[in-house]
């Protein structure tokens, strides 16, 4: 080899470990592992937490957790979307914050597929419902074990993944409260078996969200669109009252192109609503029903974010008008009363009583606020100060 070409092969390797030294990591997740008992397997799964997650003044958090199937493939696209629509950071705030699990795949066939698949050639299909007792009896409790989870629950799946989710939803128990079914595979259902499935449903799926996306097959896509559009229609007629579910059509995308998309507009469905602005609430009384309403149509209390709350007190207890510092009591009362052990919620209605010349009641809630969280240096030099005066 010419020794101007080795120099410079030198020479670039030497500035590669420069910059490999000089960079940083920007870290989405950690990796971890779990035997299955059930599957008789290590399990590789992925999670990305919040951006809040280590702030000492966010340490009273629990999150809703969102199982990724395929996560090889969807893990890393989704993770990115949800810390985009719900972190602080980029003020979107449309979704809540929650954690990110991805599973690694072993075998998709076996694991996604509820019912055994009949084939010339001996296979080993029908696992799902093992795979969903590994999810729900070994790798949730670990979660919830080993992070601060609340038990809000979502399944997200793509293509055999998505008749999984599909399979999940329609079981009469299930640890899962809302699913995203991009693109299902429902070939394994024909007529019948679609029919037996639907014929055997109970009321308890209609407690739960669904979201289902079609993608566009081209020569094929009648079939595929119609198989979805059947399950959706049988759904939406067993229901008594208002299906909580969406079927949404793309027509410019394929069965592999559409799952990102797909999941943005499935978990935008689910929490339709959440980011409301603090434009657009006029008072505590408005905001609270806003929330039963979510609350209702998830069967879950969502209560409204804390920071919303928080940004409607300061809002209106600067303002000139005496009766929108009364109601900037109640927002900041409200978060007390929703988020008991956040400091900041005690902080902030200290301020506002010390605002409105109740000094009593400004240094109890600012002692509250300083017992949650000791290094509330405001806390205690509001205390302090407070107490001079008296």
């Amino acid at each position: 080899m010419n020794k101007n070409i080795i120099a410079v092969l030198l020479l670039l390797i030497g500035i590669n470990q420069v910059k490999s030294q000089d960079a940083g990591q920007i870290v989405i997740g950690t990796k971890h592992s779990l035997r299955s008992n059930i599957l008789n397997e290590d399990r590789e799964y992925w999670v990305s937490i919040p951006d809040s997650y280590h702030d000492e003044a966010s340490s009273h958090k629990r999150y809703p957790v969102l199982i990724v199937l395929d996560g090889n493939s969807h893990f890393k696209p989704i993770a990115g979307i949800v810390n985009y629509m719900s972190s602080n950071a980029y003020r979107s705030l449309t979704i809540p914050e929650m954690i990110v699990v991805g599973i690694q795949n072993v075998d998709r066939r076996r694991d996604y597929t509820p019912d055994k698949v009949i084939t010339v050639r001996e296979n080993n299909t029908g696992g799902g419902d093992s795979f969903l007792s590994f999810l729900e009896e070994e790798l949730i409790p670990e979660l919830d074990q080993k992070f601060r989870t609340s038990p809000y629950r979502m399944l997200f799946g793509h293509s055999l993944g998505g008749l999984l989710a599909t399979h999940t939803y329609m079981k009469e128990k299930t640890v899962f409260s809302s699913f995203i079914a991009v693109d299902p595979s429902f070939g394994t259902w024909d007529s019948e078996t679609m029919d037996k499935k639907l014929d055997s449903l109970t009321e308890r799926p209609f407690e739960r969200f669904i979201y289902i996306a079609t993608a566009n097959w081209g020569k094929r896509n009648i079939r595929n669109r119609d198989r979805h559009v059947r399950l959706y229609e049988a759904l939406n007629s067993k229901c008594k009252g208002e299906l909580p579910a969406k079927l949404e059509y793309f027509d410019n995308e394929d069965h592999s192109s559409v799952p990102i998309i797909a999941f943005h507009n499935g978990i935008s469905a689910i929490f339709k609503g959440y980011g409301i602005s603090y434009r657009d609430v006029k008072d505590k009384d408005q905001l609270t029903r806003h929330f039963q309403t979510l609350s209702k149509r998830l069967s879950w209390d969502f209560q409204p974010p804390e920071y919303l709350v928080n940004q409607l007190g300061y809002r209106m207890i600067r303002s000139g008008n005496d009766k929108d510092k009364a109601k900037a009591l109640e927002f900041f009362t409200l978060n007390v009363e929703n988020y008991p052990k956040s400091s900041n919620s005690y902080d902030s209605l200290g301020e506002a009583y010390e605002i409105l010349g109740d000094t009593q009641k400004a240094i109890a809630n600012y002692e509250k606020s300083l017992e949650l969280n000791p290094s509330n240096e405001h806390a205690r030099v509001k205390i302090k100060e407070l107490s001079n005066r008296k």
